[in-house]
């Protein structure tokens, strides 16, 4: 007899070195349908961790949901230890209509843990932490940029936790980012019930990316077998991830069209010229200067931009076990996940 019980999600039990596609009711639309986000449970032959995927928590971030796509297709329950709950599209309403938003215009990344009676969004986060995170150890969050923006790969946690200092060393993407939880997160919902937690910034909303795609799997399937689910995974590159405990935005002093002369990962000095701001006719010229050293973590593809917009996100580096200490850099006031520091 198996020492491995099947487990139960959505209402469903998946027997032990099996995988089942499931559709998990969510709201009925106007015509009567039922709408149900998806869902893919690998339940493996030997007992572990249970680990949950999500992506398109934001509809319009389509590189999260390419990214499970690939780490589904590299595992085999049968070979697998523990459980795997994949949710590649959380807001499926978002998704079709290719927003950020619910049809309330609601974050669904502001609404965790949920309510029962509150809005759509309240609603269908409450759903999530019921049938997705309730009994998992683990999750693996996927997001993108925002708003005209792209993200350099990097992983945003708690690196003062020792165990998910592990996993997102594990991950290895360019960048560590020691970031406290946002109010309303899935990541602080499911931080505060004991899960471990990383979220994972690669790319821009509604397109795909191929080095934030390749980050992102190679990432989660590290994290796995750090875990001990799989005995496998993707080599990591020799150079050990940065870190960060400090990261800034350079925002347009004057309204204009923006051109920016760096790129996502590039090294840059305190004072250097990393922009310029015009007119339509090429007067009335503004340099754009980094306000610190470190690396561009994310940067606007909107050219034309008012005082005050968010341009080239900037982390500060560190090292050594300094980087684990308490994040230093106060929340950005229209931070959100892909713009700023995330849940």
């Amino acid at each position: 007899m198996s020492e491995v019980e099947p487990v139960r999600v959505a209402g469903a039990a998946i027997a032990p070195g099996t995988r089942e596609r499931l559709e998990l009711p969510t709201v009925r639309l106007a015509t009567g349908s039922q709408l149900t986000l998806p869902l893919e449970v690998l339940h493996g032959a030997r007992p572990g961790p249970r680990l949950w995927l999500s992506a398109a928590v934001h509809g319009d971030e389509v590189n999260g949901v390419e990214i499970i796509r690939q780490v589904l297709g590299e595992l085999s329950p049968g070979r697998m230890a523990g459980t795997v709950v994949a949710a590649p599209i959380v807001n499926v309403q978002g998704f079709m209509a290719e927003s950020r938003y619910l049809p309330d215009r609601r974050d669904l990344n502001r609404s965790f843990p949920g309510s029962a009676r509150g809005s759509m969004a309240s609603q269908l986060a409450r759903l999530f932490m019921r049938e997705v995170v309730e009994g998992s150890t683990h999750g693996i969050d996927l997001h993108s940029g925002s708003d005209a923006r792209t993200n350099h790969p990097q992983v945003r946690a708690d690196l003062a936790d020792p165990n998910t200092r592990e996993l997102a060393r594990a991950f290895h993407a360019p960048i560590l980012i020691h970031a406290a939880v946002r109010d309303g997160s899935l990541r602080a919902a499911a931080t505060a019930r004991g899960a471990k937690v990383l979220v994972y910034e690669g790319g821009e909303a509604h397109r795909f990316n191929s080095e934030a795609i390749e980050v992102g799997a190679a990432g989660v399937l590290r994290v796995m077998k750090a875990l001990g689910m799989r005995r496998t995974a993707p080599e990591a590159p020799s150079a050990p991830p940065l870190r960060s405990r400090s990261t800034a935005w350079v925002r347009a002093g004057r309204s204009g069209l923006v051109r920016v002369l760096v790129a996502p990962g590039q090294m840059v000095e305190k004072g250097q010229r990393i922009g310029v701001i015009k007119d339509a006719f090429g007067d009335r010229v503004l340099q754009v200067k980094a306000s610190r050293a470190g690396m561009v973590i994310g940067l606007t593809r909107q050219p034309n931009v008012n005082r005050g917009d968010a341009l080239i996100h900037i982390a500060s580096l560190e090292k050594g076990e300094e980087a684990d200490g308490p994040p230093v850099s106060p929340p950005d006031p229209e931070a959100s996940p892909g713009s700023a520091p995330p849940g």
